[in-house]
């Protein structure tokens, strides 16, 4: 079943539209997907209207730059890299976003279980339910995995994230007007 997002915020009073996609350790699928979710709202001439970081369920990379091949991946396919240092999601994180990503299954259950209450939950979605029919719920973790397989990674982020997009943008757009 594919996702859909509702926006209840109301863009009067909020600058930005807040994301922050999760993985495990915020050094690999993560930082992809946020790099690719912020190029599309560059591209669309929304980006002052949305935040997209990143963070990790788990505190060991923190203040880590992405693993080396995340960031070769990337730049490959024209993404800045250079920039990231990986973060750790905490419960006070939920306050401060309006759609927390999880990269798989593992993660979304960590999140659901750190959200103090049900509006918090409501917050956490699987990146790939924005696939209409994606073969796996889980974006795989290529940490362990040859540099290829972090361009396989990227490339199913990419898709994603274009979906999403998809049904961000009109919103995002439309704040802009308003």
């Amino acid at each position: 079943m594919m996702s859909t997002v509702t926006m209840d915020r109301a863009f009067l009073d909020a600058s930005r539209f807040r994301i922050c996609f999760v993985c495990t350790g915020n050094i690999c699928r993560s930082p992809m997907a946020s790099a690719v979710l912020r190029r599309l709202a560059e591209e669309h001439g929304v980006a002052d209207r949305v935040l997209v970081t990143s963070a990790g369920v788990s505190d060991y990379h923190v203040g880590e730059t992405a693993d080396e091949r995340t960031i070769d991946a990337l730049e490959r396919s024209g993404y800045p890299a250079s920039d990231h240092r990986a973060k750790h999601f905490t419960r006070k994180w939920f306050d401060r976003f309006d759609l927390v990503i999880a990269l798989d299954r593992g993660q979304e259950r960590v999140l659901k279980q750190l959200a103090r209450d049900d509006e918090a939950r409501s917050k956490v979605r699987l990146l790939m339910a924005f696939e209409p029919d994606p073969p796996t719920l889980d974006v795989p973790d290529p940490y362990y995995s040859e540099p290829e397989t972090f361009d396989a990674v990227l490339a199913q982020i990419e898709s994603a994230c274009r979906r999403l997009f998809r049904q961000i943008h009109p919103v995002l757009a439309a704040s802009r007007r308003a």
